[in-house]
């Protein structure tokens, strides 16, 4: 496991209290009333989780990707949905930070870091989802800029985005040589958000879509140019697998805690459930896979920090820890019996999140394909 900086470490720590204090009671209570929890984005914002690693010198923490990976295994131990609006913020302001024209920081970074505005990346469409190069929202050149119309879908925060990153083809046909990527204003005429939340994901990831039709964004507001935005979109959905697999340990991580706290007080044929053979093996097997995915994702964090190339580390972590998930969350909820299925409890929330997981930030089925071609490989 790494071991963090000690300042990474103190707010590692502070996230773990504020999650038991504030996420843990109220997840279910979202899930059940269908609420999107902007306070909770708000009081992330101000641990600092929406700047995480963004510059000091722009107002962020200026953290490691392994700190990130940690936080993004605390909070999805909460919620799923959270962690992952909470983080999709995030990598808007660590984009624009790292990116941007300097008037396009000043305007949305900081607003994004203290929790004022809330930031979405737009890539996947109706027709296109894993296959990003056949995307076809476009962007025409004008003389204002670029005209962007076309339709998004199954977006992290579309529900309630200010900012949102969209990707669009500057070249009909041409693939992925012509993917750019734009700076959108949600506010500005030409975006209109879908009427309809995506059903089936979690409340909290306010996931949705929109339809752009006619909306102009300026000159400086090109974020990626043509050429460069889909190479650069793709080492963002690697670092995306590599916290998706740590989000994946955190709902095992609570879901083994919950079942572990449940077998020490409840009784069944007169002993404790933890004094069952059958039922601690139940137990025994999630924790040690639980480690095994763990370390995956550590291995895969540290080659980020490193500036290595992390494209199979990256899908065999998300491959594993996913697999693991779908697992292990189901059976930990099963050995609570029918108290399982509380909400109070995160096992059915924890369900739905392992299965959005295994989806995001490309299938499983794509990631094997990723790794039988590293095999391949002279």
């Amino acid at each position: 496991m790494i071991t963090l900086p000690e300042a990474e470490q103190r707010l590692v720590e502070r996230c773990e209290r504020w999650v038991a204090e504030s996420v843990v009671p109220e997840a279910g209570r979202w899930e059940r009333e269908r609420v999107f929890p902007a306070d909770a984005l708000v009081g992330a914002a101000e641990l600092g989780l929406t700047r995480l690693r963004v510059s000091p010198r722009l107002g962020g923490m200026g953290a490691s990707f392994a700190c990130k990976a940690r936080i993004a295994e605390l909070l999805a131990g909460g919620d799923f949905g959270l962690a992952m609006s909470v983080v999709n913020s995030h990598n808007v302001a660590e984009e624009l930070a790292r990116w941007a024209p300097e008037a396009v920081v000043q305007r949305w970074v900081g607003a994004v870091g203290t929790g004022a505005c809330i930031g979405c990346t737009a890539l996947t469409e109706p027709d296109a989802g894993s296959d990003f190069a056949a995307i076809r929202t476009t962007a025409a050149r004008t003389g204002d800029g670029w005209r962007l119309d076309g339709r998004k879908a199954w977006i992290t925060n579309a529900r309630a985005a200010d900012v949102v990153i969209v990707y669009a083809q500057t070249q009909p046909g041409a693939g992925a040589a012509g993917i750019a990527a734009f700076v959108v204003d949600a506010s500005r005429a030409g975006f209109a958000r879908d009427d309809e939340p995506c059903s089936g994901a979690p409340w909290s990831m306010g996931t949705s879509g929109f339809r752009l039709d006619g909306y102009v964004a300026r000159d400086e507001e090109l974020l990626h140019p043509p050429g460069t935005g889909f190479e650069r979109a793709l080492q963002s959905i690697n670092g995306a697998r590599v916290y998706v697999a740590a989000m994946c340990c955190g709902m095992v991580a609570a879901s083994l805690r919950c079942a572990a706290e449940h077998g020490d007080r409840r009784q069944a044929f007169g002993r404790v459930l933890r004094e069952h053979q059958a039922w601690r093996f139940l137990l025994a097997e999630a924790a040690v896979d639980l480690r095994a995915a763990r370390l995956m994702v550590a291995d895969a964090a540290q080659a980020i920090d490193a500036g290595a190339d992390v494209r199979t580390r990256a899908a065999a972590a998300k491959v594993c820890a996913t697999r693991m998930a779908e697992r292990h969350v189901r059976a930990l909820g099963h050995a609570l019996g029918a108290e399982g299925l509380r909400d109070r409890h995160p096992f059915m929330r924890h369900i739905v999140g392992a299965q959005v997981a295994t989806l995001v930030d490309g299938s499983t089925e794509m990631l094997l394909e990723r790794i039988a071609r590293r095999f391949e490989d002279p």
